[in-house]
């Protein structure tokens, strides 16, 4: 990948980043973080165990993790397929091992998502007794809290990342 292909990969990763944490947020981008905090925010609200309507709100929470994890999935794949390369041919050992870290986060945070899937599938599928089914779904909400918290967290040191290649890019 040649400096301008790859500088130009850098800034719309970091423009995802600037909106993530900026607060530009609309579900009809899920490609990026900001959208994916959105999401996990509306989710979270969309299901609240004891209230009357929770068929409805599971079906949606179901909706919105879906659109995250695609989202979640091509924003990670950006990352993973063009930055270890770009790394690799202009970064510092420093660098590469940041970016070692940031892909291993990755990983678990797409394990996350599928997690609150799964409490999604077990909530909608039936088989609990209330005292389980309603245990379940308060770990499911605090579960998504946490997975929001470190995705900030993940947005915000990948933001450090991009900006020391980027700075790497424009000295070669």
């Amino acid at each position: 990948m040649e400096v301008a292909e790859a500088l130009a990969l850098i800034q719309r990763i970091i423009e995802e980043h600037r909106q993530f944490i900026g607060g530009f947020q609309n579900l009809e981008q899920m490609a990026n973080d900001s959208s994916v905090m959105r999401g996990l925010d509306l989710s979270k609200e969309a299901f609240i165990p004891g209230r009357l309507d929770q068929k409805e709100g599971l079906k949606k929470l179901g909706e919105l993790l879906l659109s995250i994890s695609k989202g979640l999935r091509a924003h990670f794949g950006r990352e993973e397929a063009a930055l270890p390369g770009v790394v690799t041919r202009y970064g510092t050992e420093e660098i590469a091992s940041d970016l070692r870290s940031i892909l291993l986060e990755h990983e678990d945070l797409r394990n996350r998502i599928t997690q609150a899937e799964k409490h999604v599938a077990e909530l909608t599928g039936g088989g609990l007794t209330r005292q389980v089914w309603e245990a379940t779904a308060h770990d499911m909400r605090a579960h998504m809290t946490h997975t929001r918290k470190l995705l900030e967290a993940h947005a915000k040191i990948e933001q450090t990342l991009l900006s020391s290649l980027e700075k790497a890019l424009k000295a070669s």
